[in-house]
């Protein structure tokens, strides 16, 4: 069996979400002889859902894909399966615009914004990014780094975004190109079928529906709906953060190109970040420890504001800052599903996990995931007779790119001062600052050359607790820090 088989389940509050926002949902499943407990499934071994009841069905005009959620992952995997000639529909609870975190992007989803045929309309509405500077809040170090001195570089850029302008381009290119969008819809019930998925759906007016899709795909974000439901989503426990963060005006900037240029400062329990998202609006926000955040006993807002206040590499570009939006709060955002695929579905984006807001990895991630799932269910519904190796082979790949910015976000918080004082003491040795750079931009740091430069790096992290290879750090703040990286490199270590 493989999933945890309780007595008929029903959802009625999702996961870290009121009850109030939120209708009953429920999954045909088996009824067992008892419920009981049953161990977790490899995530990359796909077998039929033997626990899930067969529906009957007529042979009516179904979908090819069902997709909930529609995010930068759904409109991703949406527009990809019009494309390729596929009947998709696409169900969102809310309405778009709408406010979203998560603005900073990658390069190497621009090859994926080339396919879509959406990098025009993304040049003409927001701005580009070409790196970004990190620094110790103890202020004795810093560097810039540029995507186009990553090895083997092909992009040398990648989009900062207001994430509600954004997140509604994609949906609407996603219409354009075929897709049906039904926003304001929410997904009641599943029934999972030998060969299609019924799903019934309700609209904000109260209009209950029925459709059938041959496959289901999952980007309904972090709470990631089967996830839960199948009991396969787990939380990392030694990631349990939490950040505050808003939106202000009139914050200073560096001249030229920098200006658009990403700003990380990382103190010693906490980190924060600027990130320029039009000509005058800035994102601002600092991420720490659950615990640390809860024994201040502070409310958001006044929190962000004394914790912005304590960090002079903040404070110094916002002495006439003027914030423009509530102070939003998240936490305990850290987790990952143990299983990606099953007979009839499979996740993407969030919905399939979400490791940290450091590097920027979130959207990359889910537009990466939500590409590979689109290509898989179309090779899927080319040759059912594929279908489990392919739903492996999308597991496997998926999977391993998530460790990949797994083993940074741990470095980060669990080794952070060793890793930033290796971090950010660059050299051109071996050309291993480019392969870091490469990483971080987005490269699945599949070849050879790749691996051998990141195995050394993480191994001078490692030597840098014995051995002091890069100046040691405070990473606490002084009154008097360091305005500017005082290194200008190509490439981050």
């Amino acid at each position: 069996m493989l999933f945890p088989a309780p007595c008929r389940k029903v959802l009625t509050k999702r996961e870290g979400v009121n009850q109030s926002q939120h209708k009953k949902f429920a999954i045909a499943r088996a009824r067992p002889p008892a419920c009981e407990a049953h161990a977790l499934p490899n995530p990359t071994l796909l077998q039929r859902d033997a626990s899930l009841r067969i529906v009957s069905v007529d042979k009516i005009d179904i979908y090819d894909v069902a997709i909930i959620g529609g995010g930068p992952a759904g409109s991703t995997a949406a527009t990809l399966l019009a494309k390729a000639g596929r009947r998709v529909i696409v169900f969102e609870r809310e309405r778009f615009p709408r406010f979203h975190i998560g603005e900073s992007l990658l390069p190497f989803s621009v090859q994926t914004f080339d396919r879509l045929g959406v990098r025009e309309k993304l040049d003409r509405t927001f701005l580009p990014k070409f790196g970004g500077e990190i620094m110790a809040a103890c202020g004795t170090k810093g560097v810039k780094f540029y995507f186009k001195d990553g090895f083997r570089s092909q992009r040398d850029r990648a989009y900062q975004v207001m994430r509600s302008d954004f997140d509604k381009l994609l949906l609407d290119h996603s219409r354009e190109n075929g897709a049906e969008v039904r926003e304001q819809t929410e997904v009641t019930k599943l029934d999972f079928a030998d060969d299609r998925v019924k799903i019934d759906i309700e609209s904000s007016d109260g209009t209950k529906s029925t459709i059938e899709a041959r496959y289901l795909l999952d980007c309904s974000g972090r709470q990631t709906l089967l996830g839960s439901l199948f009991n396969v989503k787990r939380t990392y426990d030694h990631l349990q953060k939490f950040s505050v963060f808003a939106h202000y005006e009139n914050i200073d900037r560096l001249p030229g190109r920098d200006a658009t240029l990403i700003r990380m400062v990382r103190g010693l329990d906490r980190w924060f970040w600027m990130i320029p998202l039009t000509e005058t609006r800035t994102s601002i926000g600092v991420v720490m420890d659950t615990a640390t955040f809860r024994a201040t006993k502070l409310s958001p807002q006044t929190a962000l504001e004394k914790f912005i206040d304590e960090q002079p590499l903040m404070k110094e570009r916002m002495k006439k800052a003027v914030r423009v939006s509530p102070v939003y709060s998240a936490g305990d955002f850290s987790y990952r599903n143990t299983r990606l695929a099953g007979e009839r579905w499979l996740l993407a984006g969030d919905a399939a996990g979400f490791i940290d807001p450091v590097f920027s990895s979130g959207v990359f991630l889910a537009i990466m995931s939500a590409e590979k799932a689109a290509d898989t269910l179309d090779a899927a519904l080319r040759d059912e007779s594929k279908r489990r190796r392919l739903f492996n082979k999308y597991s496997r790949s998926v999977n391993r790119i998530m460790d990949i910015y797994l083993t940074f976000v741990n470095s980060w918080y669990c080794r952070s001062k060793e890793f930033l004082e290796v971090f950010l003491n660059p050299t051109d040795t071996m050309q291993i600052a480019a392969a870091v750079n490469a990483v971080l931009a987005g490269s699945e740091g599949k070849s050879l050359a790749v691996k051998w430069r990141m195995w050394l790096f993480y191994f001078f992290v490692y030597m840098q607790r014995f051995f002091a290879l890069s100046p040691r750090l405070t990473l606490v703040p002084k009154p008097q820090s360091l305005s500017t990286p005082d290194q200008v490199v190509g490439a981050t270590p």
